[in-house]
């Protein structure tokens, strides 16, 4: 049987500002920020959601999505707070373009974790998400099939291949 979800659009959240302003002095693990210029281009700027261009200056930090949030929101993720790398401008941005819609990194045939969390910071479940041609509407529907349980507040969507984490989506209020 196939459920289907009315149309929705999510906000996918950038790194916010004041904590990018942490992460360029020192990452999640403690570890200085060491810019370099991306010569080639393609990283995914987690500051901005979208593809560093060539030449631009940045900055390969570890970061704790679900442990910065949990500051925010008194969660106690326990052994789910976990960090990895993510890339991010070396020096200020401006964030997202007001231009750009859809999911960033998104690419027909790439395949993403959405994992979901609970209010007290706690893995309560997930899938996988093999981003179909109507890129878009795929993730709408597996991010409107994971708010379908009241117990999730937040998602995160993440690489399967590397596990990088690329963004968050928070429960619509």
């Amino acid at each position: 049987m196939t459920t289907t979800y009315p149309r929705t659009t999510y906000t996918p959240l950038p790194i916010a500002p004041e904590v990018l302003a942490q992460l360029r002095a020192a990452d999640d693990a403690g570890q200085p920020c060491l810019p370099f210029v991306d010569q080639e281009g393609g990283s995914p700027l987690r500051c901005c959601l979208r593809l560093a261009a060539p030449g631009e200056r940045i900055a390969l930090v570890s970061y704790a999505p679900l442990r910065r949030w949990a500051a925010e929101t008194d969660a106690t993720p326990g052994a789910y707070d976990e960090q990895g790398p993510v890339f991010i401008h070396a020096d200020p941005c401006a964030g997202p373009s007001r231009e750009s819609g859809g999911y960033p990194f998104s690419r027909a045939g790439s395949l993403r974790t959405v994992r979901r969390y609970s209010a007290e910071g706690h893995i309560v479940g997930g899938r996988l998400l093999e981003i179909p041609a109507e890129e878009e509407q795929g993730f709408d529907a597996a991010i409107a099939e994971a708010f379908t349980d009241p117990q999730v507040a937040l998602v995160h969507v993440r690489a399967l291949e590397y596990g990088c984490f690329h963004f968050e989506v928070r429960r619509p209020v």
